[in-house]
């Protein structure tokens, strides 16, 4: 197969700090661009920011001869149509091999069906499906999300590394009906239980009421000085909406507690905002420029090591880790369409350590899907 060598742009998403040096990943290194093409669906950059910028850099880094990268539509749920439409022409084209959706949007199982009556060669990637397990794996070669239930234990662990003494879950009886959120908590708390912190239920306004996303962010502004106040500034903060996000780490920032994981444990999610770190646009998608002010701030508020997040960025890594997955099965390094070693050996070298896969397991019907992988990337603290 003939293939041109280019040189690879560190992608700053692929560095992670190690006792505070920037340490490079195994892709900071010369790589090979493919004869190939592969596609990448991800929702508008006014959507999710940090999914298309990472797409938009893969793009950058191997080029628009190998890289396809178009958009969801705005509007998902009701144009699925239009999603369909869109894959349906990225498997038009002969060239491309793999197609990956991140985030794959309501459409996404209906589009990668019709791929495979057309083009089965295709490898069918979806990565933090909207649609349930059953639709998407039926649909998909292999489907990958967030490991959600085991972050409660990750956070729990992270606190106690960040020198907590007590844990305050924040969510709302909506979130709290909710199998994984569930989970998470009870993971949580009982791995606080077990490590000698103390754990406590907050319950904030949910941003879905009459009072809306205003109310919930003033409570969490209100009521982590209130907590501080009870408990002591060795108090970690966890929330499980977004809303609720950039006030908290406000407000742990002016207490000087301890914010260990955003609930999207990234270093572009909530910190810009709450730190007032303000982003130039040819560092928009810059992980190591994000970690670096981020770690300035809390220096300067004597609060280094009291805030964290994983070392690569949630979707950076996603897009990055199944482009790199792709790559490699095209070009037949390996066999099984979802390979469960191989592919956390992608993501452990991307995040420069260990990061931790494993099948996922419905909690509701007991159902293992094999090429369903939950995520858990390496925490850092900034």
């Amino acid at each position: 197969m003939k293939r041109t060598k280019v040189l690879a742009a560190l992608m700053a998403a692929a560095m992670t700090l190690s006792s505070g040096i920037l340490a490079t990943s195994a892709f900071a290194e010369e790589v090979e661009k493919p004869d190939f093409k592969i596609g990448i669906l991800t929702e508008t950059v006014s959507q999710a920011e940090e999914t298309y910028r990472a797409a938009e850099s893969v793009r950058e880094k191997y080029g628009d001869d190998v890289i396809i990268h178009q958009t969801f539509p705005d509007k998902a749920a009701s144009e699925q149509e239009t999603t369909l439409s869109i894959a349906l022409s990225m498997a038009a084209d002969p060239e491309v091999k793999a197609i990956i959706c991140n985030t794959a949007m309501e459409g996404t199982a209906a589009a990668m069906d019709a791929i495979r009556e057309k083009r089965p060669d295709i490898l069918l990637l979806a990565g933090v499906p909207s649609e349930a397990p059953d639709v998407i794996c039926s649909a998909a070669d292999l489907v990958f999300h967030p490991d959600v239930a085991q972050m409660g234990t990750a956070v729990a662990e992270a606190a106690a590394q960040m020198g907590a003494k007590t844990v305050v879950h924040y969510s709302f009886p909506r979130h709290m009906a909710q199998p994984l959120n569930i989970a998470r908590h009870d993971n949580m708390k009982a791995k606080c239980e077990e490590l000698g912190l103390t754990f406590v239920d907050g319950t904030s306004p949910d941003p879905m009421s009459d009072a809306g996303i205003a109310a919930t962010q003033q409570f969490i502004l209100e009521d982590v000085p209130r907590m501080v106040e009870q408990y002591g500034a060795d108090t970690a903060f966890f929330g499980t909406n977004a809303g609720q996000q950039e006030p908290m780490c406000k407000a742990v920032f002016e207490s000087k507690a301890i914010y260990p994981l955003p609930d999207n444990p990234s270093v572009f999610y909530a910190f810009p905002g709450a730190l007032g770190i303000e982003v130039p646009e040819d560092k928009k998608g810059d992980v190591a420029y994000m970690k670096e002010q981020i770690s300035t701030k809390l220096a300067e508020n004597d609060m280094t090591g009291r805030m964290g997040a994983w070392s690569a960025p949630m979707h950076t890594m996603f897009i990055n880790c199944a482009v790199e997955y792709a790559i490699d099965y095209c070009n037949g390094e390996f066999e099984e369409r979802a390979d469960l070693e191989k592919f956390t050996q992608v993501f452990s070298d991307f995040a420069g350590g260990d990061v931790s896969v494993r099948t996922y397991t419905d909690i509701e019907s007991g159902k293992t899907y094999d090429n369903f992988f939950v995520v858990l990337g390496k925490f850092i603290t900034l």
